[in-house]
């Protein structure tokens, strides 16, 4: 199983990107995303990850950190089997490689504290 995410750039503050990740070929059908939960995480330069949104694989919940609630917004796109992470109001804190990740161990999930799969990493810059 491989996703790929993609959708990152430079924006200037203020500004708004949408993010997307899917998965290809046979994992495709294997693992609909619709049925996992699935998660956007980011890593600033010199910082941790951090979990930014998951939306779970039952009821289309979601949860979003404090820092980006409001501002960003996960959602499904069950037609081309992609996730979307629409972000707005774009701050320099911002700035980052953002991953997706899928929990694959449970169909029709809740969002775990851990996924076990995971996109290559797309970057984000936010500038003024």
């Amino acid at each position: 199983l491989r996703l790929v995410d993609s959708g990152g750039g430079v924006v200037q503050v203020g500004g708004s990107l949408t993010l997307s990740c899917g998965t290809t070929g046979i994992a495709a059908r294997h693992y609909p995303l619709k049925d996992y939960a699935f998660g956007w995480f980011r890593q600033a330069p010199g910082k941790g990850s951090e979990e930014v949104s998951c939306i779970n694989g039952f009821n289309e919940g979601a949860r979003y950190a404090p820092s980006v609630e409001g501002r960003f917004a996960i959602s499904r796109n069950k037609a081309k089997n992609t996730v979307l992470l629409h972000m707005s109001d774009l701050k320099p804190e911002d700035t980052g490689v953002y991953y997706c990740a899928q929990d694959i161990r449970t169909i029709y999930g809740a969002c775990p504290e851990d996924f076990g799969t995971w996109g290559q990493g797309t970057q984000v810059t936010v500038g003024a």
